[in-house]
């Protein structure tokens, strides 16, 4: 198939009103596509003011602000308009992109049609629960969402880790890895600035523990404020550097030491300069399905620190780019980052780490959703003609 025989309807519930890796990723893939010859259509939520130009036609769909999180929309409906709209614009394939409403409607309405439909896993959304004292509902969210992936055609994992987690859970038989790549022009050693570290008051010769990404508690933040506690009473050196914005930063600020820096939401080339200006990433967040963040954090050159949960372990490579620790174990994150207090240590680590990132090119990353979308489009083809519909 080429790619101008594509017409790709992709559902999102977040695909440009709010930053992060998520839709960052479906902005790119959308890009590679149209660059191919492709056509994309987008139906998700939009808002006046978004974070960043979507790439693409968007339609918007009717959502609402979720409760305690407004930052974040929830999709509720696929009404007569839009439907009509893709009635016209006939695509070939769906893709959802979050396990919400509008992508329920989306797979019943490309099935009725015989129509292929594709989900890609972003986010371990049932994990989340976890961090609002909601355990017990993680068993009722994996029937729902098994229910939705198992009425895809083919699901696309970002990691092979991810990938045998959704295998074990029964999400589906067809699964295949969409990766993430890195920019490597922005993301680079070369980013790093010592007369800005000195600027925000940290010392040449200190290391900086680095946080990036939303400020949202099921990123991990209580175990890092426990993991720097223990480093603090073990008298080892070091600053830490936050970088992003969100609604727990208030609660953050108040568990991590005074000495702790707050830079907030930086973009393009000062977030690059951020991030490559520190010396360790520690990210203990288990929601992860692939770990953008952790990915941009090895570019720069930085060692990193990380549970091993989903995602992590198939970036970081324990004892060689990073260290990988027990999820929720503050001590071993203690013990990971004091280990780091060796510049040459950080070094070595970091090399391996930028030595892996090079390889992590978005094009031929996403050519392999090309070749999903091939792949499921001719097997209904194969089904039709078996079954005669």
């Amino acid at each position: 198939m080429l790619p101008s025989d594509l017409r790709i309807a992709l559902f999102s519930g977040n695909y440009n009103y709010v930053r992060d890796g998520a839709n960052q990723a479906l902005n790119r893939l959308v890009g590679y596509l149209l660059r191919q010859g492709a056509n994309v259509r987008i139906y998700a939520p939009t808002v006046d003011e978004p974070a960043f130009k979507a790439t693409g036609e968007v339609v918007s769909v009717p959502s609402m602000a979720i409760p305690f999180r407004s930052e974040y929309r929830l999709p509720l409906a696929l009404p007569p308009a839009v439907r009509r709209d893709m009635e016209r614009f006939a695509p070939n394939v769906a893709h959802i992109a979050s396990p919400d409403i509008v992508a329920h409607r989306a797979v019943s309405w490309a099935r009725r049609r015989n129509i292929p439909a594709v989900a890609s896993v972003h986010t371990r959304f049932e994990t989340y629960l976890a961090y609002y004292h909601m355990e017990m509902l993680e068993p009722a969210a994996r029937a729902v969402l098994r229910r939705l992936y198992r009425r895809c055609d083919a699901l696309l994992a970002p990691s092979e880790s991810t990938a045998a987690v959704l295998r074990a859970q029964r999400m589906n038989r067809y699964i295949s890895i969409w990766a993430r790549g890195v920019d490597r022009e922005q993301f680079s050693p070369e980013r790093r600035d010592m007369g800005w570290r000195r600027g925000i008051g940290v010392a040449d010769d200190e290391m900086i523990v680095a946080f990036l990404g939303r400020i949202v508690m099921e990123k991990g933040l209580d175990v890092f404020a426990e993991a720097i506690d223990t480093l603090e009473a073990r008298g080892v050196a070091h600053r830490v550097v936050v970088i992003g914005e969100g609604p727990a930063r208030g609660w953050f600020e108040t568990r991590l030491p005074d000495s702790a820096v707050f830079v907030g939401h930086q973009e393009g080339a000062d977030l690059a300069r951020a991030l490559a200006s520190t010396d360790v990433f520690l990210n203990p967040s288990i929601t992860e399905t692939f770990g953008n963040v952790t990915l941009e954090a090895m570019a720069c050159r930085l060692p990193v620190v990380a549970a091993v949960a989903t995602g992590a372990t198939s970036l970081v490579r324990d004892g060689e780019t990073g260290l990988l620790v027990d999820p929720g174990d503050a001590e071993a994150y203690a013990d990971a980052l004091a280990a780091y207090a060796d510049p040459k240590l950080r070094s070595a680590h970091g090399e391996a780490g930028l030595a892996f990132a090079k390889t992590m090119d978005w094009d031929r990353i996403n050519s392999a959703v090309f070749g999903v979308y091939s792949r499921v489009i001719e097997r209904r083809l194969r089904y039709g003609r078996m079954t005669g519909r």
